[in-house]
């Protein structure tokens, strides 16, 4: 036997989902609404694999202040159907953004990003670490 949700009135149904997902404690991120992230560390650098299916290219704004790298989109869709005796629009807008704190350890202006097949990827590359010369020093 399964349980089905049965939804016989759709006013109080959202009220009630509303109360659910803050009893619950639901984020975006625990909803869906934000794409996954895979940060992968390499031992040159650390790559993000964010999930995007659907979007162009130019969806995405991807910027860099100080050592936080934001990653957005926005997309706004409109349709149009007229009939006779109706007008009917509807309007999909879909927008996210996620923040990294990135370590002193990357090297800022060699940051790329590239998009194919609905996967964002954004290579970090490290910097090459400064070689420390280490020697004892006979007094005179």
């Amino acid at each position: 036997m399964n349980l089905v949700r049965f939804h016989n009135m759709p006013l109080l149904t959202s009220f009630f989902d509303d109360i659910e997902k803050s009893i619950l404690n639901q984020t975006e991120e625990t909803r869906g609404d934000v794409p996954a992230v895979n940060i992968i560390d390499n031992n040159d650098s650390y790559v993000l694999e964010l999930a995007a299916p659907g979007l162009k290219k130019d969806d995405f704004k991807i910027s860099l202040d100080n050592q936080l790298l934001t990653i957005s989109s926005e997309k706004k869709e409109s349709k149009e159907e007229q009939d006779k005796n109706f007008t009917r629009r509807e309007f999909v807008y879909n927008s996210f953004s996620r923040t990294f704190t990135l370590p002193k350890t990357i090297a800022f202006d060699k940051i790329k990003a590239d998009y194919k097949d609905g996967l964002l990827v954004v290579k970090l590359p490290k910097k090459e670490e400064e070689t420390k010369l280490t020697r004892e020093i006979k007094i005179s």
